[in-house]
């Protein structure tokens, strides 16, 4: 390993302005430090990032921690918070909860141990009102960014959010607009806010339109393939026959079409679907999903310019993102 000694023995000055120079300290003239970088570049010399740390008291890590990569939603968060990470000098320690609390709390456990910087989380929803390692990490006062909506007991930590309810509503608007009258919903999990948010802008379209909302109608998925695949079932097992269906998430809404397609049910002739979130496999689907475009890049930048507030004691705004309605082959006006 070569050591900044080597270094210095090579170039004929000090340890301490070779360090300097590799700093890009203002003390050391530019032919000197063009000299000792060059060398040191030749000789494959790698800064100890554990000695910069123990001197600085950072360490140019940010945690995050997100469910699973394999739900596509967080695709372009993860990366555009590695982009912009990466180009403010940070690197990522990336871990999945599978959305167990248990795993959650490990692995913050063992980001904080590594000493990171910040972290980056998407909540394992739950209906307790308190966690005890999100306590915690309010107590260590490490800077910290929720990627969605905060819940009782993370409530303190700022939020980047997008505005579900509001582009839940204005998806519900657009089946009505076309001519729905009966439209089912597929809810997401129960202990998360963002899916209470989206049921919630699914209801205020019905009122609004002079629709009552039927229970009937309303059938619990979650957020994967196979939750819209049980509901679609438990919805055409139970015979209450809409004209269109509005999912929670696109995965819900592509998991319930692939249900009615196999039943001989055709999209949209005989109904509507629409989807939460825009995936990019929504536009390539057999049939085009119409859904709401989360701004997912946009979300991971906000929450890297969140967390250089944080980390540097700056200002800075909670946000709440809009988010569009794209509508594609997946929704038409009923058969009349």
């Amino acid at each position: 390993m070569v050591r900044l000694k080597d270094i210095a023995q090579l170039t004929g000055v000090s340890v301490m302005t070779v360090s300097k120079a590799l700093r890009d300290a203002p003390d050391v003239s530019a032919a000197t430090k063009a000299k000792i970088k060059a060398l040191a570049a030749n000789m494959g010399y790698v800064p100890d990032s554990s000695a910069q740390g123990l001197r600085t008291k950072t360490t140019k890590l940010l945690g995050l921690l997100i469910p699973t990569t394999t739900n596509p939603i967080y695709a372009r968060i993860v990366f555009a918070i590695e982009e912009r990470a990466h180009e403010l000098g940070y690197d990522l320690l990336i871990a999945h909860t599978y959305n167990k609390p248990e795993r959650e709390e490990a692995c913050l456990r063992r980001m904080l141990s590594r000493r990171v910087d910040g972290l980056f989380i998407t909540p394992v929803y739950r209906f307790e009102a308190e966690s005890r390692i999100f306590q915690e990490i309010l107590n260590r006062k490490t800077p910290t960014v929720l990627l969605g909506a905060p819940a009782p007991f993370c409530k303190n930590f700022p939020a980047i959010e997008i505005e579900e309810l509001v582009a839940s509503y204005h998806a519900t608007k657009h089946l009505i607009g076309l001519g729905h009258k009966k439209i089912a919903y597929l809810t997401g999990p129960p202990a998360a806010p963002w899916a209470h948010e989206r049921f919630e802008g699914y209801r205020r379209a019905l009122r609004e339109a002079g629709l009552e909302l039927d229970d009937k109608l309303v059938f619990q998925a979650g957020s994967t393939i196979e939750d819209g695949t049980k509901a679609a079932l438990q919805m055409l097992n139970e015979g209450c026959q809409p004209t269109a269906i509005q999912a929670v998430s696109d995965l819900v809404a592509m998991g319930c079409a692939e249900t009615l397609l196999s039943q001989g049910i055709k999209i949209p002739e005989d109904i509507s679907i629409v989807g939460f979130g825009n995936i990019l496999a929504a536009e390539y689907y057999r049939v085009p999903l119409t859904t709401v475009r989360q701004p997912k890049f946009r979300l991971g930048i906000a929450a890297v310019e969140t967390m250089m507030n944080l980390i540097r004691n700056e200002p800075f705004q909670l946000k709440r993102l809009a988010a569009e309605l794209e509508v594609r082959k997946s929704s038409a006006a009923p058969k009349h």
